[in-house]
């Protein structure tokens, strides 16, 4: 016996990634809805074999579905998952809305799996940022042997992190640079993003941080361990898919930079690519359409006692937001729900 399924936003990129991966994954799914906005609506979706034609969100009885994947965004969301909870549907949510709600469990399942068994307080649970997922992955198991003090992160996070229509500029910018009169001014973007980098990512707030470096701290803190001292510079590079961080951890006792790489691969989630030779390290192109999130450039950091430096890469789609989110929906049916 297998699940009645939702998928919310199923003609975004998230949203098509969600139905890709709950049929690579082979989900038990006895039945699934893909929903949209009534400008979506009749829009065809894959999913498996299969093509779904989208369904209007509005209106839409979510009574005897057992999970909503939601991927509609925080305005939307506040609308729509208190409505899909209230008639016994468990939502899982990629938006920011529910994530810093003390009731609502944050999942990494990888990280904190037994947080699922809260859903009970509202019937939703949050997915976290797409640049913290990736990041506690690899933190966690790190954590567990060393404990964590202090993390610095600069990540390199690409434009599908913005949605399609970043996408489209930073295509249309980067044709527009070898036709002349064909130049794309910037719309999503506050600068061009073609053959450049942006050090801001989201709203600027008082301390000078952007909320995409707040929401890392934040949601390190609620996933991993509070005590956790965090700083991270956020930065859109011109890549479409795929996050990058260069990750520096100071650890409470000393760990030895094989010993990381040891606990690293035997870790859930994680593949180590790290060889001290060109190339032996991966890059955001070779980690698109993969589950795994890449370990690479393990080596310690002379300059403080007990420190570690790495590189981290990951499907921002998928890890970031889609794969996660369903990875969570297995965690709830194996923990709680126990169905399919």
């Amino acid at each position: 016996m297998g699940y009645k399924v939702v998928v919310a936003g199923a003609t975004g990129n998230v949203g098509r990634e969600m139905l890709n991966i709950l049929a690579e994954r082979q989900f038990p799914v006895d039945e699934i809805a893909a929903l949209a906005s009534r400008r979506s609506l009749g829009t065809e979706v894959s999913f498996g074999d299969k093509t779904l034609t989208t369904k209007d969100i509005e209106g839409f009885d979510f009574s005897g579905y057992d999970i909503a994947l939601f991927a509609i965004g925080s305005d939307a969301t506040k609308k729509y998952a208190p409505i899909a909870a209230a008639q016994g549907c468990v939502v899982i949510d990629n938006s920011s809305l529910y994530r810093y709600d003390p009731e609502i469990p944050l999942v990494v399942p990888e990280v904190n799996p037994e947080a699922v068994d809260n859903y009970k307080n509202k019937n939703i649970i949050a997915n976290p940022n797409c640049s913290t997922a990736q990041m506690v992955v690899a933190l966690k198991p790190l954590h567990d042997r060393a404990k964590i003090k202090r993390v610095v992160v600069s990540t390199y996070q690409s434009v599908s992190g913005s949605g399609k229509e970043a996408i489209d500029e930073l295509w249309n910018q980067t044709k527009g640079m070898y036709v002349p009169g064909q130049e794309v001014e910037p719309k999503v973007y506050p600068k061009q993003i073609a053959f450049n980098v942006i050090p801001h990512i989201d709203v600027f707030l008082d301390d000078g941080s952007t909320k995409e470096e707040w929401k890392m701290v934040a949601e390190t803190k609620k996933i991993v361990d509070p005590a956790i001292k965090l700083t991270a510079t956020c930065v859109r590079v011109p890549v479409f898919v795929g996050h990058s961080e260069a990750i520096n951890i100071e650890f409470e006792e000393f760990l030895d930079e094989d010993e990381a790489r040891d606990i690293l691969r035997e870790a859930p989630g994680i593949m180590v690519v790290d060889k001290r030779e060109p190339g032996g390290y991966v890059t955001p192109v070779e980690c698109v359409g993969e589950f795994a999130t890449y370990i690479s450039r393990i080596r310690q950091d002379s300059t403080i006692e007990n420190g570690i430096n790495l590189w981290c890469v990951s499907d921002n789609l998928r890890k970031g937001a889609a794969l996660n989110a369903v990875q969570i929906a297995e965690t709830l049916g194996k923990r709680c729900l126990k169905k399919g």
